[in-house]
């Protein structure tokens, strides 16, 4: 007896070659019916045998689309109805869209193999994917993920590429971004006056690659945006993009020509392979200790024990790859402080100065991404996200409650992202950047805009930091007022402390959490700077309990660029540093410190005077040198008995003086650095642990942008009992770009 089934499938299901598949599979399985898009995922109506149709249900759940993530699965009988066959038919929309969007996917094993296959039709074609790999957020307009809604569309299929379409036994049988060389984009070769060297499509990567064999700097404008490339192997070609760039010693991430490449020129654990060569191929930050080849390692990772490497991802990367036999800077296309670019015109007019050549093509891209940083604890190998962006934004796979009104998180400034709940899905925006840079503020404007006209819904809520001067707030002040939205402020830790909570599932949790909270600054509920914290949750309710003692905060927001000046606020006897300041400076900070209202518990701004009081950064010149060359010079170090210079007091706030008193003895006493810095992040550690115990916690939350320490995440993993829960954040990055969600998070779960 035959049957019909209607069966809804909720998830990363659009963009992946979903319809396709269960096209292929319900041939297979003899059955008829149709298959479509619609604005909550994929809706299958299917008839057949009730043995025909449970295999196809069987092998749809287990054995999905590569690329593809069922969330939900729901199938039920209706009445009968019979089809003549199986069919793809058009998207149908009769909501608003509530499903998961559609990251870029690297490309596949298949499409690699026809671009560098000289008998296939694809050879040496940049833009090649398939239903399993390419842009998608990028060249996103709307949803649902159809051509016709993309960048894409105004590339129409040549006949070999429309029969390809049709076909359902080929790859690209409703690949919505399918183009070829004879229908699809075209690459230009330009001089840095804009002048069209008029190369063939053949000879352009030829060229790029002698070019930067050269020692010259080529900007390539790739599927997300512009990398600005160069030699790594050629000291002064670094060197020169180092000062066009105004990015003195901030560390350039490298892309090798392949993986095979890469591991013969370092040791990679098998964690950091599986994300070199996972869909969202991500840079992924490796130790360096023991090269011994061409790389100018002191120009590309200044002082650093540690590299930031990838692999092609792209058409475009992978040709560039096959022209070239050394590693290359692969760094975002953009004068520091900048978002990363995408028009070619913007491309021209700002990376003119700074690029001898560009590589350009005629696809527009949407949606600009950086690309995504990953690092891996030491010892542990715990992943720690640096910069969530291309290949994993803007969904979140994290089940969570439900909003009753439709929400809009504004996020902090520093390291920007957003959230928006117009569902019952969040998402979160790609990594933005700095707001105080005009161009990433109207980037952040854009990208808000975008949703809104996605979800075709505005922001019933919205969500913003309590910091006065945020640029994030007053946008948020002014949408709320633009949409009649209500206006509701969460405390920046509070919200750090709700992203991991959020992360977790852990808002229902009967238990007590301790929420740790450590970051360079955050405007608390008492106006001070808030950076050392102790959060207890419980029945709805975020309290700050204890932290970290305060000190001066001098100078405004030249402190955080400044560690000397951290370290003259925390000591007592400041003559000690004297040498680090002019006379006229030291006066005038001597009087500073003593008239003072204003004051900080940040332990960002403890390792910042620790840095500098070891002689180790006494200037930032990118936003947490400080803390990143301090863990380099502590890095894999293993003590068998490690010092702690603190013991907490059950009532009283975490003394940072004392900490810092002890520091200082052992340096004066010729301690090696190694040494005191990992009985430094030991003692913080302690701290955390021995805080729990006394105050009988059994889960503990870490988040702020101390915790992408991973020497710290390894020695707390390794000194906890075996009775207390770590959580650290997984999804997305422990710094500012979890405000947003955590921000969402406190007002879906939390008592206002």
């Amino acid at each position: 007896m035959l049957k019909t089934f209607q069966i809804l499938i909720s998830g990363q299901v659009q963009g992946v070659g979903f319809r396709p598949y269960v096209f292929a599979l319900a041939k297979d399985n003899n059955l008829k019916g149709e298959v479509s898009n619609n604005e909550t995922g994929v809706i299958i109506i299917v008839s057949g045998t009730p043995v025909d149709l449970e295999a196809f249900c069987n092998q749809l759940t287990k054995n999905p689309p590569p690329v593809s993530i069922i969330e939900q699965f729901h199938s039920e009988e209706i009445e009968f109805q019979e089809f003549e066959d199986f069919r793809i038919i058009p998207s149908k929309t009769k909501s608003n869209l509530s499903l998961r969007l559609t990251p870029d996917f690297a490309i596949c094993e298949a499409c690699s193999f026809e671009i560098q296959n000289a008998e296939d039709r694809r050879y040496q074609y940049a833009f090649t994917t398939c239903v399993n790999c390419g842009p998608r957020w990028s060249v996103t307009k709307k949803f649902p993920f159809e051509r016709e809604h993309t960048s894409i569309a105004e590339f129409v299929m040549c006949k070999t590429c429309l029969t390809e379409y049709k076909d359902p036994s080929d790859r690209r049988f409703h690949s919505q971004t399918n183009t070829c060389g004879d229908c699809g984009i075209s690459l230009q070769l330009l001089d840095s006056q804009g002048k069209n060297l008029n190369k063939s499509q053949q000879h352009i990567f030829e060229s790029i690659g002698q070019y930067l064999k050269e020692g010259k700097i080529v900007a390539v404008k790739n599927t997300s945006g512009y990398l600005l490339c160069c030699n790594a192997e050629n000291e002064n070609a670094v060197a020169k993009l180092r000062k066009l760039k105004k990015r003195p010693t901030k560390p350039f991430a490298l892309l090798f020509p392949n993986l095979k490449h890469l591991k013969g020129e370092f040791s990679l654990s098998p964690n950091q392979e599986e994300f070199l060569k996972s869909k969202e191929r991500p840079i992924v930050i490796i130790p360096v200790e023991n090269y011994f080849g061409r790389i100018a390692l002191n120009q590309i990772a200044p002082g650093l024990k540690q590299l930031g490497v990838m692999v092609p991802y792209t058409g475009i990367l992978e040709l560039l790859g096959e022209s070239i036999t050394f590693p290359i800077v692969a760094t975002s296309g953009n004068i520091h402080g900048s978002p990363i670019l995408s028009d070619s015109n913007d491309a021209l007019e700002k990376l003119g100065s700074v690029a001898d050549y560009f590589l350009q093509h005629d696809l527009h891209i949407e949606h600009p991404q950086d690309d995504s940083v990953i690092k891996l604890s030491f010892q542990n190998k715990i992943p720690i996200l640096f910069r969530r962006s291309r290949g994993y934004a803007p969904n979140f796979f994290t089940n969570v409650k439900v909003a009753e009104t439709k929400i809009l998180a504004m996020g902090a400034d520093l390291k920007n992202s957003f959230a928006f709940m117009p569902n019952e899905y969040v998402y979160v925006s790609q990594y933005l950047g700095n707001l105080e840079n005009f161009d990433v503020y109207q980037r952040f404007i854009t990208e808000i805009k975008s949703f809104t006209t996605i979800f075709n819904q505005i922001p019933e809520t919205i969500v913003i930091d309590k910091h006065p001067r945020y640029f994030s707030c007053q946008l948020g002040k002014e949408l709320a007022i633009t949409y009649n939205s209500k206006l509701i402020e969460v405390q920046h830790h509070k919200a750090h402390f709700a992203s991991v909570l959020g992360e977790h599932n852990l808002f229902q949790e009967k238990e007590k959490i301790l929420g740790v909270v450590w970051d360079g600054v955050g405007f608390g509920d008492d106006g001070e700077v808030w950076g050392g914290e102790f959060f207890d949750f419980q029945n709805g309710f975020i309290n700050r309990i204890n932290h970290f003692e305060y000190f001066e905060w001098l100078a405004g927001d030249k402190m955080s660029k400044e560690p000397r000046l951290s370290l003259f606020s925390l000591l007592k006897n400041d003559e000690i540093i004297k040498h680090k300041f002019s006379n006229e400076e030291f006066s005038v900070y001597r009087k500073l410190k003593k008239i003072n209202k204003l004051k900080t518990s940040s332990v960002g701004r403890l390792f910042d005077a620790v840095a500098s009081l070891l002689n180790i950064c006494d200037y930032n010149s990118f936003e947490g040198e400080a803390a990143i060359l301090l863990e380099n010079n502590v890095s894999n170090l293993k003590m068998p008995e490690p010092r702690t210079y603190y013991k907490i007091e059950p009532t009283e706030p975490i003394q940072i003086g004392l900490i810092l008193d002890e520091i200082t003895k052992d340096f004066e006493r010729g301690i090696e650095v190694s040494v005191i810095l990992f009985n430094f992040i030991f003692t913080l550690a302690t701290i955390i642990v021995d805080f729990a115990k006394q105050n009988d916690y059994t889960i503990v939350c870490c988040s702020g942008g101390v915790f992408q320490n991973t020497t710290l995440i390894d020695i707390l993993i390794d000194i906890k009992p075996d009775d207390l829960q770590l959580c650290f954040n997984k999804h997305l990055p422990p710094n500012d770009e979890n405000i947003s969600f955590g921000q969402l998070m406190y007002v879906v779960n939390c008592k206002l």
